[in-house]
Parts: structure tokens; sequence; C-alpha cells
């Protein structure tokens, strides 16, 4: 039986965790963390993803965690809406729910299926023609046919195997911050820009999720498992923002689930190197604003698919595919961040005029 260890229990390793199961594989999955991790912004299942959430038997557990948001609105710094941007009813084949939720539910796919090492990492790759010898932090070493690194941005698979990290990951001029707020915040997705900042409150079942995301060159001497320096980060910049930040930023510097990190792209000329190979963040990372969930499952079926027809020619095989869905993607995260976080005064007015447009022109529709 081919064993193969995938670094990473999130949305992309869980994902190919379930698929190589079913096609016999002995799959062992090594997470870092000491268990699953609950924060993360919003994130949409559709497109490719869909079928292969249907194809799991995975769409109620999903329906029943997805979030609450009926519109989009933008507010001033009185809480006065500029503009408010009905969002379109969900179709029968998408879903929007927070990164975390999205977590568990395949993480219960696979539970009784694979083997789930927690709070361990690879700290050694020793790769031949046959295999990889593999080096843990707290685990004994062991042997596998094949290593998939879907540890995400930071991947540590990917700086064993291929190099560091500053040699693939290109900063994008944003970091983002997200935590629940473990309160019911109705149903309007809130959006409070200020030049090259914003914050949000998107509702989901339960408690709604803030986000800051703001503008910043790198972060000297950045660390991305320092909560408190992330914590630090973030006040600072948001220091003297109005609206309901001050308030945030207090439940910011309780919060002991925070996400934090640098919106980056990789891109790295190949996936993979002999019987290693990279998946979602990992490989191709769009952060934030390239459907990067959708894309991870999406590329882990379509990896676990082509390691059952052919091991041989698996890797050439899912880079050809997945790379013709990532690649669109990635060249539209300057425009998405523009219109998200607008850097000046006159790119937001330009915004929020758009947005006034846009909901005169749908409240002209409905009423005709």
């Amino acid at each position: 039986m081919t064993s193969v260890l995938i670094s990473g229990a999130g949305v992309a390793g869980t994902t190919l965790a379930y698929w190589l199961a079913r096609h016999g594989f002995a799959v062992t999955v090594v997470e870092r963390g000491a268990g699953p991790r609950s924060s993360g912004n919003p994130v949409d299942v559709r497109g490719p993803a869909w079928a292969v959430a249907n194809r799991m038997g995975i769409v109620p557990a999903l329906r029943a965690a997805q979030t609450r948001a009926t519109a989009m609105r933008l507010v001033d710094d009185t809480g006065r809406s500029l503009a408010r941007i009905p969002m379109p009813a969900t179709r029968g084949d998408e879903v929007e729910l927070p990164r975390g939720d999205l977590a568990a539910v395949l993480l219960d796919a696979i539970r009784d299926d694979v083997e789930l090492v927690w709070d361990d990492t690879v700290t050694a790759l020793t790769t031949d023609a046959y295999g990889v010898d593999v080096t843990f932090e707290r685990s004994a070493p062991r042997r596998f046919d094949v290593v998939v690194g879907a540890d995400g941005l930071h991947s540590t698979v990917r700086r064993l195997a291929f190099g560091p990290e500053r040699e693939y990951v290109r900063h994008l001029g944003l970091h983002v911050a997200t935590l629940p707020l473990g309160s019911d915040e109705g149903s309007d997705v809130l959006l409070h820009n200020t030049p090259g900042r914003l914050v949000s409150i998107h509702p989901a079942r339960g408690a709604a999720l803030a986000a800051f995301i703001f503008r910043s060159a790198p972060v000297p001497g950045f660390d991305h498992r320092n909560t408190t320096q992330h914590k630090q980060i973030v006040t600072t910049a948001y220091a003297d923002a109005g609206w309901r930040v001050p308030e945030l930023l207090d439940r910011l510097a309780a919060a002991d689930d925070l996400y934090f990190d640098a919106v980056s792209a990789v891109r790295l000329p190949s996936w993979s190197r002999g019987h290693v190979t990279l998946l979602g963040d990992a490989a191709s990372c769009v952060s934030l604003f390239g459907d990067g969930s959708s894309l991870a499952m999406a590329g882990a079926e379509t990896l676990a698919s082509a390691l059952a027809a052919d091991p041989a020619t698996a890797f050439a095989r899912y880079e050809a595919a997945h790379r013709r869905l990532v690649d669109p993607k990635q060249r539209r995260v300057g425009r998405a961040a523009g219109l998200l976080v607008p850097k000046t005064r006159l790119g937001l007015r330009a915004r929020d005029l758009a947005a006034r447009t846009v909901t005169a022109f749908r409240t002209a529709g409905r009423s005709t």
C-alpha cells in the first residue's frame, strides 16, 4: 500500500486525505497545532470545489455552518450607511462559511480513515529514488512513498524541499487580522474604510467575525506565530481610527483565537521535487482575494486522482491541470485589493460612489 504523509490539517490537507484514503492509500496527516483552529475569515465553497464537496457528501454540513450575510453596507465614522449592496442570493451550488467551520467539517470526514498526528511537525526530509525519509520534531522518524506539503503560506515542507520562503513568497502590501466576536451582528456585512485601512464585521451563525485589513510594508522581524506581536501591529495601525474600532481593538487585545498574517502570493516554477509535492497555499497562495479554499479543495481532488491513476506522472498532471485554475486568480489579486482597501481618500470616494451607483441601479431594477 502506498504511504503518503500530508503536512497540514487545513482545507487542502484534509480534502486530500479524504480522497487518498478512498483510493486505498495509507494516509498520515501531521499538524503543528495541538488541535483544530477555529479562527479565519469567511470563505466560499463554489465552482469546482462545490462538485468536490458534493461527492464527499458534506454539503448538508456546509449548509448548516453557512454565514447569514445578505448585503454589504459601507458605513462612516458615525455608523451612517454610505451604500448598501445586496449580496446575490445563495445559489444551489455555492456556500459561504467561516474558514474554521469548513476545516472542521473536512476534519470530521477523515477522522476514521487516516492517521492524525497533532502537535508535531516535519524537521527534515531526505529523498531518494523510491521515497522520503522524514524526521519529526516529536515523533520517531518514518519513511513514506510520497510527502505533500499542505502546510500553508509559511510551509515547512516547502522550505525543506525547495528553499527559503523569501525565494517564493511575495508580500502584496497588506496585512489581515481576523477574530470571532462571540455576538450576533445582524445580517449585513459592515465595512468601514479610511485610506489604506478596512475594518469589517461579518455575520455568521452564532458569532460574527471581525477583520482588520490594512496596507503596510513588510514588518521587520515579523514572526507569524507571535500573537503578542500581531496584536501590537494591529493596535498601532488603527490607533486613531473611529467608528467601532476602539471596541474591536479591546476585543482583539483579549482574544485567544486570532489569525494574523501578511497578504501574500506564492509562486514557484514547479510544485514538485522528487517524491515531494506542494498543495494549496504552500504551492500557490492567492491569499484573501482569490478563492483560496475552493482552489485548495479542487487541487486536492486533482492530486489524489492523479496519484491513483499513475504515480509516476501524477505530479506533472496535477500541476498542469491545477495551474489553469490558479493563475487567473493570482493575476486579479491587485484589482480586488484596490476595491476593498483603497489607498487614498480619492480612491475611497470613487469606490463609494460606484457602490452607491450599483445600489441605485439595483433598487431601480426591483421597482420596475
